[in-house]
């Protein structure tokens, strides 16, 4: 079993700042790749940005020069610092890991993030 801590959503106003913290814990050693994702009600879920343990990461152009990501390796932890936020941010917000590059993706359950005035 494989278990996801998110944490660090809320509500903010726009232009404001959050930062999501995920840690993933149990059956998994390393983590290849780890990522968030995002949806916003009506819309598909999308890929936020996502990091390698090797720290090579990539980010939706709509978050570039907002957000950035980085993680911790020894703790399975990765984080989604947030900032500029925008109304067309709001989301609830997924934690993403895979274990090897052509594993199945593990998900986290999701932490809401509103911007809003």
């Amino acid at each position: 079993q494989v278990q996801f801590v998110e944490s660090g959503g809320g509500l903010v106003q726009p232009g404001g700042s959050l930062r999501l913290s995920c840690a993933v814990s149990g059956s998994i050693f390393s983590i290849y790749v780890m990522g968030w994702y995002r949806q916003a009600p009506g819309k598909q879920r999308e890929l936020v940005a996502r990091i390698t343990s090797g720290g090579s990461g990539n980010y939706a152009d709509s978050v570039k020069g907002r957000f950035t990501i980085s993680r911790d390796n020894a703790k399975n932890t990765v984080y989604l610092q947030m900032g500029s936020l925008k109304t067309e941010d709001t989301a609830v917000y997924y934690c993403n890991a895979r274990e090897r590059p052509f594993s199945n993706d593990l998900w986290g359950r999701g932490t809401q993030v509103t911007v809003s005035s």
